[in-house]
């Protein structure tokens, strides 16, 4: 089988600027994922959790995540990897954020706590 390519759907030819979730992605990854990049202090969902493990590559920029009763202030050039079930949301700092959100499913399945 050939490996699959998948486009922006915007149509531009770069990584940049790029915020868009994928699920049930071909080939049998078994797995969904988000991109995230904005340049916005702030930003981040409300506080949330997953039945799988949920890991997050921070390529660019920083926030601080809530896991559980923990903070983490997590940067470009780290990988955080939260377990299944728990709760957990971030905030973006300023500086921006651009990370790879790894959902260990291939649908997301989310439970919203705020």
């Amino acid at each position: 089988m050939p490996a699959s390519v998948i486009d922006r759907r915007d149509g531009r030819p770069d990584g940049e600027n790029w915020t868009e979730n994928f699920e049930e992605l071909p080939g049998g990854a078994g797995i969904s994922i988000i991109l995230e990049s904005t340049s916005e202090a702030g930003a981040g969902p409300r506080l949330h959790r997953h039945p799988y493990a949920e890991t997050f590559v921070i390529r660019r920029g920083s926030a601080v995540f809530t896991i559980g009763a923990d903070e983490v202030a997590a940067r470009a050039g780290q990988v955080l990897v939260v377990p299944a079930g728990t709760t957990h949301k971030f905030t973006t700092r300023p500086g921006g954020y651009e990370a790879v959100h790894i959902h260990a499913a291939p649908r997301f399945v989310t439970e919203w706590l705020e």
